[in-house]
C-alpha cells in the first residue's frame, strides 16, 4: 500500500510540474508555414534541462489526430537565421508540402535542441560500450576521460527523457496518435546513432527510425576504432521487429560522410539477415552530398515520406 501511495505521489508530482510549463510561440521565427511553440528548458530529472520546439502544421485542429516526428538537434531544423551556420533542414517546408500534396500523413514535429559540451555523451548509444572488448572499452574510456575529464554518457537518460517526459507531454498536450505506428525518431551524424538507439531500447514506443549521415565510427573516423563492430554487434542482439518498424539510413560521399560508405554492405546484410526488406528498410547513397543540414534538406523528404506514409 506504501509503494501504490509513493506511486501516486510521483504522478501528481510530475503531472504538477508540467502544468508549470510555459509554452511560447515564436511568432518571429523565419518559417514558411505553420507554427513553432518553444519551451525553454523543458524540464527533467534525468539529464540538463534543454529547449524543446513542437512544430504545428498550417491548420492544425484538435478535431484531427495527428502522427509525430521525434528529432534530434532541434534548434538545427526550421529557422536559419537563427543556426549557427545559416543553415537549416528546412522540415516545415518539406513536410507541408508532402502533407498538402497528401504524400504523408499529417505529423507534428517535435525538436529537442542539444547543448554543444555535452552532446556527444548525450547523444551516444551508451550500452553499445558493453559491446566492446575489456581492452577497448578500457582505452576508450581512458582516451574519453583524457579530452574531456567531465564526460559523463547520459545517452540512456537522454532517451528516459524523450520517452519518460518529453513524449507523455505532447502526447497530453496535442492532438496526437500515440501507438508506435505513428512516433518516429530522426536524427543526423550523432543524431542518426541516436535514432537507431531509440528504436532498439523502446521499440514499443517507436515504430520508425531516421538516420541520416549516420556517424558510424564513433569518434575520430580517421582512427578506425572498433565501435562500428561493437554497434552493429548492439543492434543484433536488439533487432526491432521487422514486421512492426520501419528503419532509413543514407549517407553522402564528401567530407565526413565519406568515411560512411565502408560499413553500409554490414548495415545492409545486418538488416537483411534480421528479415527487413525494401518495404521496411533503407540505406541510400547520395553522390557528392556532404555533412551538412543543406545536404540533409534536399533529400528529407525521402525518409519522411517513407516512413510517414499514409
Amino acid at each position: 500500500m506504501k509503494q501504490f501511495f509513493l506511486m501516486v505521489l510521483c504522478c501528481v508530482l510530475a503531472t504538477n510540474a508540467q502544468s508549470q510549463i510555459e509554452t511560447v510561440e515564436l511568432s518571429n521565427a523565419e518559417i514558411s508555414s505553420g507554427k513553432i511553440l518553444r519551451i525553454s528548458k523543458f524540464p527533467s530529472k534525468y539529464i540538463t534541462p534543454r529547449t524543446v520546439d513542437i512544430w504545428l502544421p498550417k491548420g492544425y485542429s484538435k478535431s484531427k489526430k495527428y502522427a509525430v516526428l521525434y528529432m534530434h538537434d532541434g534548434q538545427m531544423l526550421f529557422d536559419a537565421s537563427a543556426t549557427w551556420n545559416h543553415q537549416e533542414w528546412m522540415v516545415d517546408e518539406v513536410a507541408s508540402e508532402l502533407m498538402n500534396s497528401h504524400k504523408t500523413k499529417d505529423f507534428i514535429v517535435v525538436g529537442i535542441h542539444n547543448i554543444s559540451e555535452t552532446r556527444y555523451a548525450d547523444l551516444f548509444p551508451q550500452n553499445t560500450i558493453d559491446y566492446l572488448s575489456t581492452e577497448d572499452k578500457s582505452a576508450f574510456l581512458t582516451h574519453a576521460k583524457t579530452d574531456k575529464p567531465d564526460l559523463i554518457f547520459k545517452g540512456n537518460d537522454y532517451l528516459k527523457y524523450l520517452v519518460e517526459e518529453i513524449k507523455p507531454y505532447i502526447d497530453s498536450r496535442f492532438s496526437t496518435l500515440k501507438d508506435k505506428n505513428n512516433s518516429v525518431v530522426a536524427g543526423s551524424s550523432m543524431g542518426g546513432l541516436m535514432s537507431w538507439y531509440a528504436i532498439c531500447e523502446y521499440p514499443e514506443i517507436f515504430g520508425g527510425a531516421i538516420c541520416m549521415s549516420t556517424h558510424w565510427p564513433g569518434a575520430d573516423p580517421e582512427l578506425n576504432g572498433p565501435f562500428p563492430v561493437a554497434f552493429l554487434k548492439y543492434i543484433k542482439a536488439h533487432m526491432p521487429n521487422p514486421e512492426s518498424h520501419k528503419i532509413y539510413f543514407d549517407f553522402g560521399t564528401k567530407t565526413l560522410d565519406k568515411y560512411y560508405q565502408k560499413y553500409e554492405d554490414d548495415v545492409n546484410e545486418l538488416f537483411k539477415s534480421a528479415g527487413y526488406t525494401t518495404t521496411n528498410f533503407r540505406n541510400e547513397k547520395f553522390e557528392g552530398a556532404d555533412h551538412s543540414e543543406a545536404s540533409w534538406q534536399t533529400r528529407l523528404h525521402i525518409p519522411f515520406t517513407f516512413l510517414m506514409s499514409k
